[in-house]
């Protein structure tokens, strides 16, 4: 059975860092792309970057570029989020997904606060 699991999220004021964890089982996972997405309150999921199966490729949405860096260790079978320069509007649920032999798979998400 496929599960993620997040952790590493928290309270942290402006300008802090976090570094959150995805760790999978189930499956052998290197074959395969995953991403994190993330839900503020009353918004859609939205894409935060996605990192290729060996990690060789990224990709990041315009509002974390620079700050957020995706990163895996397959031997693990954990992906990491390096969230940088935080800000209020980064305040969400962060969530770890792969698509894995046509079905999709979520984790139950790690809170992301950026507060003073």
């Amino acid at each position: 059975q496929v599960q993620l699991v997040e952790s590493g999220g928290g309270l942290v004021q402006p300008g802090g860092s976090l570094r959150l964890s995805c760790a999978a089982s189930g499956s052998t996972f290197s074959n395969y792309a995953m991403s994190w997405y993330r839900q503020a309150p009353g918004k859609e999921r939205e894409l935060v970057a996605t990192i290729t199966n060996a990690g060789g490729s990224t990709i990041y949405a315009d509002s974390v570029k620079g700050r957020f860096t995706v990163s895996r260790d397959n031997a693990k079978n954990t992906m990491y989020l390096q969230m940088n320069g935080l800000k209020p509007e980064d305040t969400a649920v962060y969530y770890c997904y792969v698509l894995l032999r046509f079905h999709s798979y979520w984790g139950q998400g790690t809170q992301v606060t950026v507060s003073t």
